[in-house]
């Protein structure tokens, strides 16, 4: 298992400035995928994402295309097609996340880990973790790889540069 990472802090000086839309859109992944993990999963889910917007601000920084998986901001990396099934066009949760009002009292967890992510302030506690899945499940990409560790009901794993 990898030892947990620290604050995010040292290491967003590439992403863009986290606009009202990234909060919100984080926050609403986070209640989506994680909801029922509480706040270590939120959390972990959290990290994921940051790591994602961090290789990619790397890439775009050296010159080269961003990833498949979104831009260096959550919003995009959130939204990315077939990345978080919460935002899949037949998942029922899409529809529940999307009737939410910004500040329904259900995403208060959320909104602050979304808000201490993308301010840098919260740790990694996945490693460097770019994927995961449920366990139980398994994606292909997943095969023959080992989780940098396992947070409730999913592992965590970085596959990504």
């Amino acid at each position: 298992m990898s030892p947990p990472l620290p604050p995010f802090a040292g290491r967003i000086a590439l992403l863009p400035r986290p606009t009202e839309e990234d909060r919100d859109t984080l926050a609403r992944t986070l209640h989506g995928e994680a909801r029922g993990e509480g706040v270590p999963g939120m959390a972990a889910v959290a990290a994921v994402i940051v790591n994602r917007m961090l290789a990619t601000a790397r890439r775009i920084h050296q010159g080269q295309a961003p990833h498949w998986w979104g831009g260096p901001d959550a919003r995009s990396v959130c939204r990315a097609t077939w990345q978080f099934s919460c935002w899949n066009a037949g998942d029922p949760n899409r529809k529940l996340l999307e009737a939410l009002a910004a500040d329904a009292a259900v995403l208060l967890p959320a909104r602050t880990i979304a808000d201490a992510a993308l301010d840098g302030r919260m740790g990694d506690p996945t490693g460097g973790a770019d994927h995961y899945h449920a366990r139980g499940s398994r994606p292909a990409w997943a095969r023959g790889r080992r989780p940098t560790v396992t947070i409730g009901r999913h592992h965590f794993f970085r596959i990504g540069p």
